[in-house]
């Protein structure tokens, strides 16, 4: 099955504009502006390569909505959302100028405010320091981290708890690598059960970036920091995103978990907050 043509209002705006300014032929992306290829604008809307046609109005109600990306099949587009039964939560895929970000709960999974998805992700990759050998990200969301990871590292295992989640990360062409890439195994499940059967000392850096505190607190506990460091190689490394660190909550968030790290073995524990988390070490 071919990749479908996947929109937002940064794609269908220009598009509206050029038909409105007469123009009859038009370089768009279609693919959340990964690459752009040539369409034809027609009266009855956009011409896809695929011989569809893309009406005028289904452009206009994307372009009206801010928060959602759209997947085309057969020139019909339809809104990338799921519900997810396993955590009663709605989960969709919101678009910005670069990477969307995953709205949980309404919730971005992602710093947007001053930066994209991707920076974001690269801030974090940056903050752990050198990424190599074996590789463990404990919430693959959209799949940005295990991607950057596995750019240097030899393998990246990473670990989803809810299909939902992957199932728009599938619709997501900033995710296909995600599927792609054999340095990438990817695991179902809940990260608390899983992590403690990975191997004792089996990975070089830990990625943790879980969704907020108040999302999954069980992802903040010292449980669960006592398993990662297990699966953690003496002299490993560990980042774990927790927030904004100007925020009062997250202040309050990153006191505790410096705490829990540090009492459950972590060493070297020091905040990054031009990533929004900490560091720490086996």
């Amino acid at each position: 099955m071919s990749e479908p043509v996947v929109l937002s209002h940064y794609q269908a705006r220009p598009a509206l504009a050029a038909w409105a300014a007469g123009t009859r032929a038009l370089a768009l992306s279609l693919d959340l502006g990964l690459s752009a290829v040539g369409v034809a604008l027609e009266d009855g809307g956009v011409r896809l390569p695929d011989g569809a046609l893309l009406g005028w109005a289904a452009l206009e109600a994307i372009a009206d909505d801010e928060n959602g990306c759209y997947a085309v099949w057969a020139g019909e587009p339809t809104k990338i959302a799921r519900f997810s039964p396993a955590t009663n939560r709605l989960i969709s895929l919101m678009p910005t100028a670069g990477a969307p970000t995953m709205l949980l709960s309404g919730i971005p999974m992602h710093r947007i405010k001053g930066t994209d998805p991707m920076r974001d992700t690269r801030a974090k990759i940056a903050a752990l320091g050198p990424v190599w050998g074996q590789v463990l990200d404990t919430a693959t969301g959209l799949g940005y981290t295990a991607i950057a990871a596995a750019e240097t590292a030899a393998q990246v295992v990473t670990i989803e708890l809810d299909p939902a989640v992957l199932a728009v990360c599938r619709q997501n062409p900033w995710s296909r690598a995600l599927f792609g890439n054999p340095r990438i195994e990817q695991l179902e499940g809940d990260a608390a059960a899983i992590v403690p059967t990975l191997g004792s000392g089996r990975f070089d850096c830990i990625i943790h970036d879980p969704p907020t505190f108040s999302l999954a607190g069980e992802l903040y506990s010292a449980a669960f920091y006592g398993a990662l460091l297990g699966v953690l190689r003496p002299g490993g490394r560990l980042f774990h995103y927790i927030g904004n660190p100007e925020r009062r909550s997250g202040r309050n968030v990153t006191r505790g978990v410096i705490e829990r790290l540090q009492r459950v073995g972590f060493r070297r524990v020091a905040r990054r907050p031009q990533a929004f988390g900490v560091v720490a070490v086996h």
